[in-house]
């Protein structure tokens, strides 16, 4: 397909790449202008979740319960595992 292109386009090497530059701004110009807005409303981009109500996680200035009814301690950032001690690096030879 771009072979047939490319031998299609007229005057020689210059025009030959002064068209392809046309042919993709007229390409790159459609698609923005009216593929892209066209399938905008079919696309999940504006469905954006700050946090999870289920989990009682969120970003948001509201607060979500826990779902186990039962209070965590602390300040909510606590990490839920044990870390553990980080051991002292070893001397290299």
């Amino acid at each position: 397909m771009y072979a047939w292109i490319w031998r299609k386009l007229p005057f020689g090497l210059g025009g030959k790449l002064a068209g392809s530059v046309v042919l993709l701004g007229v390409l790159g110009a459609l698609l923005w202008y009216v593929i892209f807005p066209w399938a905008e409303p079919l696309l999940p981009f504006d469905d954006v979740q700050v946090g999870d109500p289920d989990s009682g996680y969120t970003q948001l200035d509201e607060t979500f319960p826990d779902p186990s009814g039962t209070p965590e301690p602390g300040d909510g950032h606590d990490i839920p595992y044990d870390t553990g001690e980080t051991p002292a690096p070893t001397p290299s030879r």
